[in-house]
């Protein structure tokens, strides 16, 4: 069981922090296989669409799983070090594919099943992926680029098999499910060990590589704001493709030993499904997003058995204290929000044993110095807006990533005078509690989601009709933001409901069909600055204003 931190032991819970990150490791060999030796049981529960096809598999079925598609991966000559894209939904594949990939130093590079052919090929061609592992329904994304995406070597598909593809089942049956560390490459704990790619507003997105230290970093995460137990059933709302899913679904729970929840949940969300599966499968530590919180808030509750529920976990954006009370009022917990990135673990938290002061992240977690810093890393005064940055130490920082992969130009901004500076601004109160304030780079939050208004901007641009545009953040009381665009028409074109209507499908079809602009706003010029810049901060007032 872990020991929460009582509030006068703060400072010297802290100061006592160690973890130790070897010079070799393995979360696939160091944890699975461990467990699934040593201290067998459920690992997760998968839960099928129909909210009742339910299936329980436990640390050896998934190790024996992981084994075989390794094995798979050898047999096609796959070796440690080759980028491969993963596009899988929430399906017991994801996790077997995770777990082979790990222990054969294969770098998966997972994606939310959302993205279109655009975005697959960027990031094909950007990581120089020899693999591609998707489910049936996306092989045709795959081909329409294919031919685009020289380094391509080996395709498989889950659940379907077709000309030059290999079949995930039929394949994985064929091979053996003994798999022994000595026929793999050793992994160092500062070896790759997986990308995720993340949202800028003035470039397209930016690779994140996690090394293998990164996972076992994650026992800050799971112990210090998770509350993660072994007898635990915890729930994490995500996308697999986000590093959310890292978070919730994949390293903290399994480092502590908790039984995970795999929700194969329609895209549309169902408030009703998901309280009765709290209910029915004893779910005891939960994890959504603010949008969800907000919800279940405008739901009867009170039908629902919630009482299993101990720990309840929120990031993204802060709550409101109305919606968190009500949360409350049935299930008896306060709703813990905490801050980090891809780039990060949990850095920020509210944590049991500790005062949760409503709209706070919280506090900086043990083992990490967090601060609120000016422009050369120097602490910003109580009160006062700063840079929200991890302060660069030796040995690095637990769980901070190195670098971006190839961009010097993001790294040179992200890492001086001695930290690493998140792009996120915050404020400090005389307590220590950082209180977010706004993205540095304009990054849009809606519903869980964070986007890139120059990815957005990018795809408005393909339109004919779109002569320029400009996009930002408009307050919305369900989602947090939701996008908004300001777009000047091209010639010969006039603005109208329709146009409005076309434009948003338009880049629905175009690139991940979250990031379009829910709202439409057409004008004959935008502010600018002298030398030509877009001055977004004056459209973003226009949108709070309206908000």
């Amino acid at each position: 069981m872990v020991e929460l931190v009582a509030f006068s032991d703060y400072e010297q819970t802290r100061a006592d922090f160690r973890l130790e990150i070897p010079e070799f490791y393995n979360f696939g060999f160091d944890v699975i296989e461990k467990r699934a030796v040593e201290a067998d049981k459920t690992a997760f529960i998968y839960v099928a669409r129909d909210g009742e096809t339910i299936e329980n598999h436990s640390f050896a079925d998934l190790n024996a799983a992981a084994n075989r598609f390794a094995n798979v991966l050898l047999g096609l000559g796959a070796a440690a070090g080759d980028f491969a894209f993963v596009m899988i939904p929430r399906l017991p594949a994801w996790y077997q594919v995770m777990i082979g990939c790990i222990k054969t130093g294969v770098v998966a590079m997972p994606g939310t099943n959302l993205l279109q052919p655009k975005d697959i090929e960027y990031r094909i061609n950007k990581s120089q992926a020899k693999l591609a592992i998707v489910t049936a329904d996306a092989t045709d994304k795959i081909e329409s680029i294919r031919a685009n995406c020289p380094s391509l070597e080996h395709l498989i598909v889950i659940g379907g098999e077709g000309d030059g593809w290999t079949g995930y089942e039929s394949a994985c049956a064929a091979a053996s499910d003994d798999l022994s560390r000595d026929d793999v490459a050793r992994t160092r704990a500062d070896d790759t060990m997986l990308v995720y790619f993340t949202s800028g507003t003035t470039a397209f997105p930016k690779m994140v590589p996690r090394d293998h230290g990164y996972a076992l970093a994650h026992a800050i995460t799971g112990r210090y704001w998770m509350d993660l137990r072994e007898d635990d059933v915890h729930w994490t709302l995500s996308d697999t493709g986000w590093a959310k899913a890292a978070w919730g679904m994949l390293f903290p729970p399994w480092l502590m030993g908790s039984t995970l929840v795999l929700y194969d949940g329609d895209l549309r969300f169902d408030a009703d499904m998901h309280l009765r599966l709290v209910e029915r499968l004893g779910v005891t530590t939960f994890c959504a997003p603010p949008t969800v919180y907000r919800v279940f808030a405008q739901t009867d509750l009170a039908s629902y058995d919630l009482s299993s529920i101990r720990h309840s976990i929120s990031a993204g954006e802060p709550l409101n204290p109305e919606v968190m009370r009500v949360w409350k009022s049935v299930t008896g917990t306060d709703v813990y929000d905490g801050y980090g990135q891809t780039e990060t673990i949990n850095i920020v938290a509210n944590m049991p044993g500790l005062e949760v002061r409503p709209g706070s992240m919280g506090r900086p977690v043990p083992g990490i110095d967090v601060d609120v810093i000016d422009d050369q890393g120097n602490a910003v005064p109580d009160g006062e807006v700063g840079h929200i940055g991890v302060r660069l130490t030796e040995p690095h920082p637990p769980g901070l990533f190195t670098g971006y992969y190839e961009d010097d130009a993001a790294n040179a901004a992200s890492f001086h005078d001695g930290w690493y500076f998140s792009g996120d601004t915050a404020t400090r109160d005389e307590d220590g509690y950082i209180w977010f304030v706004g993205r540095s780079d304009d990054i849009i939050s809606s519903a869980g989601y964070r986007i890139s208004p120059f990815e957005v901007e990018s795809a408005l641009q393909e339109h004919p009709a779109v002569a320029e545009s400009a996009v930002v953040a408009k307050p919305d009381e369900l989602r947090g933001s939701i996008v908004k665009a300001f777009v000047i028409p091209a010639p010969g074109h006039d603005p109208s409901p329709a146009l409005e209507k076309d434009i948003q499908d338009f880049v629905k079809n175009l690139t991940a069909p979250y990031k379009y602009p829910r709202e439409i706003e057409f004008r004959e010029a935008l502010p600018k600055t002298v030398s030509g810049k877009i001055r977004r901060v004056e459209l973003r007032a226009e949108a709070d204003s309206e908000g």
